[in-house]
């Protein structure tokens, strides 16, 4: 039984609007707390947040949804549901990957399709490989999903047990690459199944295997797109706490916590005091531990995955082998990781994640125009291009990822952009996002499970922590889960979903967004 917090809790201060703020007050909420969201920006979202210029509404962070179930369970706390506030597309193909050689292939939740795919990419015998590969990716996941990805840990002594050796059996403390060789040789497919490792900031050759499941959540459960934009998802979450009651405070910056003692007694911004009985901090760990006034011993200190550039373009033209989501690889692979995570240097031959919103909702951008967004992995800011360096590599940069994107067939894109924004690390170093990087703390064994950051602080009684930084992860669902995994902190149930005796305030007609 992992530990709660001790004392009242009636009052929950959540710091931060972002994924995992908003899951933890709807969890919250539905659990009976009353709640007060604080944020700094002027609305929700936090990392997914939306930027509106020229008439293009573009994602500032993820634009990939997978497993919705997740954020249904936030919703299904307070008696609401995903779909009844959003509209969900799912993305057939889930991505196109174009290859160096100039082969394409789409990447297809349903398993015939996906198998008549490798069959005419590579062949029978990589077509009976993948279906090989998928049912171990499901049989991982199903091992994973409420014992590891779903679950405190206050100690790793409760890691052990059945859950522990099914994970071992399945090949989980292996090597992820190594795993998914041993059901595919052509190394084009391989990189399909593994450039997600990227997020997990470690390189597939070293990342354990059990972090496949990402890819599971990628190729085999499938990937959804918003109506309106992924911004849709946190807005909605936002309507929804609201209906069931919690009060939003905008616009507010965190100055500092109040404490008597080794308790949170309240929250101060610039303008307010607002009295709790104990709090979420969302901020990324380095801001949330400087609130707290203290940081956690570690026998090693917290290593950082790789950071992102993104170029948001609106543009008058598209190109039309792009599907929504579109993986451009370089020729390079290991080199590739190895510059990302070891050296801190740029990619010489870059793989980028191309996405086009307006592919499934054109209205996003104004008529006739279309929206790209280009994610191009870089060091982060400890072992690569420091902030102050990237306030002028940023546009030489720019220029080089569109001399690149116009190679591999979007000719003509630097005079087909009408509104664009560049994003480097030090834009997220001035989000507060540690060594400029949003991907947060890589995923390496010992930042794994009961070694990651805990949602729980020494010295601190009545706070908790929620984000990418700690349990369970990087990513959209595993963020959502620890919002949830927060309010279970409070409230002492791993289950906060509304139940008979709870009556949320029910949603008032025509609030859907």
């Amino acid at each position: 039984m992992t530990g709660t917090l001790k004392g009242p809790t009636d009052h929950v201060v959540v710091v931060g609007a972002g994924l995992a703020g908003l899951s933890a007050a709807l969890h919250l909420l539905g659990a009976g707390r009353r709640v007060t969201v604080v944020e700094r920006d002027s609305g929700p979202g936090g990392r997914a947040g939306r930027l509106v210029r020229g008439g293009y509404h573009i994602d500032t962070g993820p634009t990939v949804l997978t497993m919705p179930e997740i954020a249904d369970e936030a919703f299904a706390a307070v008696g609401s549901s995903l779909r009844d506030r959003v509209e969900l597309v799912p993305l057939h193909p889930a991505y196109r990957a174009c290859f160096a050689d100039g082969g394409t292939l789409d990447v297809h939740t349903d398993a015939d399709a996906m198998e008549a795919e490798v069959e005419r990419f590579a062949g029978p015998a990589e077509a009976a490989g993948y279906r090989r590969l998928r049912h171990w990716l499901t049989e991982l996941y199903r091992a994973e999903r409420h014992r590891f990805l779903d679950a405190d840990f206050d100690s790793p002594r409760q890691l052990i047990g059945p859950g522990l050796l099914r994970l071992a059996l399945l090949g989980g403390f292996g090597r992820w690459e190594t795993e998914i060789a041993r059901h595919l040789r052509d190394e084009r497919l391989r990189r399909v199944f593994t450039f997600q490792s990227l997020y997990a900031g470690v390189p597939p050759a070293r990342a354990l295997a059990a972090y496949a499941v990402i890819a599971y959540m990628d190729t085999v459960a499938g990937v959804h797109f918003p109506r309106g934009g992924m911004y849709a998802l946190p807005r909605a979450m936002a309507e929804t706490a609201e209906a069931a009651g919690a009060v939003f405070h905008y616009g507010r910056p965190v100055t500092r916590l109040e404490r008597t003692g080794d308790r949170i007694t309240a929250v101060i911004t610039g303008e307010e005091r607002i009295p709790c009985d104990c709090v979420v901090l969302t901020p990324d760990l380095p801001v949330a531990y400087g609130l707290l006034g203290r940081t956690p011993r570690r026998p090693v200190r917290l290593r950082y995955a790789p950071s992102a550039v993104v170029l948001h373009a609106g543009c008058d033209r598209t190109w039309p082998h792009l599907a929504h989501h579109t993986l451009s690889f370089g020729h390079a692979w290991r080199r590739t990781f190895d510059e990302l995570t070891r050296t801190g240097e740029l990619m010489r031959d870059p793989s980028l994640l191309i996405t086009r919103p307006t592919a499934t909702d054109p209205a996003l951008a104004p008529p006739g125009r279309h929206l790209h967004y280009v994610l191009a992995p870089c060091p982060h800011t400890g072992i690569g291009p420091g902030p102050a360096d990237w306030h002028s590599l940023g546009p030489r940069y720019r220029d080089e990822l569109l001399r690149v994107l116009d190679r591999r067939g979007m000719g003509g894109i630097a005079s087909a952009i009408e509104e664009e924004c560049l994003v480097t690390p030090a834009d997220w170093t001035a989000r507060g996002h540690a060594a400029g990087t949003p991907f947060s703390a890589a995923h390496t064994f010992a930042q794994t499970g009961p070694f990651r950051p805990r949602n729980l602080v020494r010295g601190t009684a009545n706070a908790v922590l929620a984000g990418c930084g700690t349990t369970p992860g990087v990513g959209v669902p595993p963020v959502l889960l620890s919002g949830k995994l927060a309010a279970a902190r409070i409230t002492g149930s791993a289950r906060t979903t509304a139940s008979p005796g709870r009556n949320p305030r029910p949603h008032p007609q025509g609030a859907c967004p």
